[in-house]
C-alpha cells in the first residue's frame, strides 16, 4: 500500500509481459475483477504520466499529475506471440486514497487463472491457435463519454 500498484486490463499485454506466467516471479496470474463505478472513479482521475497537450502546459501538467492519485500510461498491445500491435493497451497506476478505495471497496473477486494461462499457453506452442481462448476485449467508453 505504500507503492504504486498497476490495474493492466489487457490479457495479451499481461502475456506477453508475463511470458504467459513463465518469467520468475510472474507464475501466477490473477483476474481481478471490479465494480464499474469503481472503475469509472479510476478513469475520471487518470492523469496521463507523460505530457499532452490537453492538459495546457506542462507545469499545469506536472501540477496535476503531482496532484492525482492515478496515472495513466498506454503500452503497445501484442498479438498472443508477443509481436507488438498498432493499438494501445492501457495502464492504470493506484497510489494514496485510489489505492485504498481499490483494495477496500472496489474489488469484487479475485480468481487465479494460472491454469487457464498454463492451457492456452500449451496451444500457443503448439500452434493451434484455433483453440486459443482469449478474452473478446473491446472499446470501454466511461460514463462521461457514452451517449
Amino acid at each position: 500500500m505504500n507503492r504504486m500498484s498497476w490495474i493492466k486490463p489487457n490479457f495479451l499485454w499481461m502475456m506477453f509481459r508475463s511470458g504467459w506466467g513463465m518469467k520468475a516471479d510472474q507464475e501466477v496470474t490473477l483476474a481481478i475483477r471490479l465494480r464499474r463505478e469503481g472503475f469509472e472513479e479510476i478513469l475520471q482521475s487518470a492523469v496521463h504520466s507523460s505530457y499532452q497537450t490537453s492538459y495546457g502546459t506542462q507545469d499545469k501538467w506536472k501540477k496535476v499529475l503531482k496532484e492525482s492519485s492515478v496515472r495513466l500510461q498506454w503500452d503497445p498491445d501484442h498479438d498472443p506471440f508477443g509481436n507488438k500491435l498498432d493499438r494501445k493497451a492501457i495502464q492504470l497506476g493506484l497510489k494514496g486514497e485510489s489505492l485504498q478505495k481499490y483494495v477496500k471497496d472496489w474489488i469484487i473477486e479475485i480468481e487465479d487463472i494460472s491454469d487457464f494461462v498454463e492451457e492456452q499457453r500449451h496451444m500457443i506452442q503448439k500452434d493451434q491457435l484455433d483453440h486459443l481462448q482469449v478474452p473478446n476485449e473491446q472499446i470501454y467508453l466511461p460514463a462521461k463519454h457514452r451517449d
